[in-house]
């Protein structure tokens, strides 16, 4: 029996999410009352903007890796640490026997916590359910427990759900068109403390606390230079320049300079156009849902829908924030006393890093990238932290799989990737498990269990 779920729900999630969320807004909007053919076409917006934004994310990845590889190798530098990207990570995470049942899992405890008014949250994000199964895996390697590895991610999805909760009128209050809508990705939620914290730091030191530039400021500031197409065309062209040794590969490597500037001038133009897909597959669900909650509960009554982050990635500030910290956070890994990873392929999960940080930000470009800069500093040692129990969830992973060449580690090299293990939340309960054992766990139990207690509360006084 175990054998056959096993391989259903490895089906399910060899899908993709391109292919699984069409079907499930599909089913969705016929079970909420709206026309097959409407809830369809939903669907298909939603899944065709999935491709779309996989199609942009690997033209970054893959246009940015020769000129980061040659500059690398002029440079004489290399980390131990090799970033598989979140492709890679998640099929890592899904490829463990924690991934295999982690849908079933987490779905049991969301409704569970619905049914006791513990959260707002129906997380139908299934995909992104790998970032659970990545702890778990990484957790379950750790300390070759099945049981601590269900732990890790049960404790990790009850966090974001409360998380998700907490932050949703944030979220959709700045972001237009999100009615209804909730964040519940631990990547994005670990980041909006320390969005929280920094931003209230900065509004007592006198002079950065009255700079407010935000990106509709920047085009009309700096005109053509402030737009993000014409800022990812000047720094796609600075990073070519960097990979060329001397003058005579300079002049020789000019149309790949120039085609790379061009190509991360589209990254930054296209991405908004495809995450407006999103938007417009979301909307007849996302109205449907409340007029149906407000028939049958009442006014008071609110659910979320807990979506990817990937329908807001494409806002202005975002895009203009991710691009200035790509060289940034390069040149950060190359000289931070300590690290030992450096993002090439995870550099598509830049974007995903400011979705919970602009709305406490107010989208101000300066605040977030100072925001960036202390979170991506601090996941560089948190990938290098966790990078040898990973590498065993890799390794196991490799061992069963031999044809999946993506999920492969060199010889010699760790396992890392940017997107999930430099999130605070997932090293909270890894170093709490690792290092503290059964008091961590304890220690984790109550925190968990004063979120929900503390949550539900919130939602009974908000009625």
């Amino acid at each position: 029996m175990e054998k056959v779920l096993e391989s259903v729900f490895s089906y399910i999630i060899n899908l993709g999410a391109a292919v699984m969320m069409p079907i499930i807004f599909t089913i969705l909007g016929v079970c909420i009352g709206i026309k097959f053919s409407k809830a369809l076409k939903s669907g298909l917006y939603v899944g065709v903007g999935f491709v779309g934004l996989g199609v942009i994310t690997a033209l970054l990845t893959t246009s940015l890796e020769p000129a980061l590889k040659a500059f690398l190798s002029i440079h004489d530098l290399e980390l131990q640490v090799f970033d598989m990207g979140w492709p890679a990570a998640a099929a890592v995470a899904y490829g463990t026997l924690v991934g295999s049942f982690i849908i079933p899992v987490c779905l049991g405890v969301n409704l569970l916590l619905l049914l006791f008014s513990c959260t707002r949250t129906v997380n139908i994000d299934l995909w992104n359910y790998w970032h659970f199964a990545f702890i778990g895996a990484v957790v379950f390697f750790l300390t070759d427990s099945l049981g601590w590895g269900f732990f890790a991610a049960i404790i990790c999805y009850i966090i974001t759900l409360v998380m998700a909760d907490i932050t949703a009128k944030k979220f959709q209050n700045f972001y237009p068109g999100m009615e209804g809508i909730s964040i519940p990705q631990p990547f994005c939620q670990g980041f909006m403390p320390f969005a929280v914290g920094i931003n209230k730091v900065l509004d007592y030191v006198p002079g950065i606390n009255k700079v407010n530039i935000d990106s509709e400021g920047m085009k009309k500031k700096f005109g053509l230079f402030g737009e993000p197409l014409f800022l990812g065309i000047i720094i796609g062209i600075a990073i070519g320049l960097f990979a060329c040794k001397d003058t005579q590969e300079l002049i020789d490597r000019i149309p790949a300079t120039l085609g790379l500037g061009i190509k991360m001038g589209a990254v930054m133009e296209l991405i908004p156009r495809i995450t407006s897909l999103f938007i417009e597959g979301l909307k007849p669900i996302s109205e449907a849902t409340r007029e149906l909650i407000a028939k049958k509960f009442g006014e008071d009554k609110q659910l979320y829908i807990g979506m990817s982050p990937a329908l807001v990635i494409g806002h202005p500030t975002t895009l203009v924030v991710s691009l200035l910290l790509i060289p940034v956070t390069l040149l950060l890994a190359v000289s931070l006393p300590g690290n030992l990873f450096l993002p090439l392929a995870s550099l598509a999960g830049m974007f995903y890093v400011f979705v919970m940080i602009l709305p406490y930000t107010n989208g101000n470009v300066f605040r977030s990238f100072i925001v960036g800069l202390v979170v991506m500093i601090i996941g560089l040692y948190f990938v290098t932290l966790m990078a040898p129990d990973f590498t065993m969830a890799a390794h196991d992973v490799a061992k069963i799989h031999p044809e999946d060449k993506a999920v492969a580690v060199p010889e010699g090299c760790q396992a890392g990737a940017l997107d999930f293990a430099s999130s605070p939340l997932a090293t909270l309960i890894y170093v709490c498990i690792k290092y503290i054992s059964y008091i961590g766990a304890a220690i984790l139990t109550l925190l968990t269990a004063a979120l929900v207690v503390w949550n539900r509360s919130r939602i009974g006084k908000n009625k």
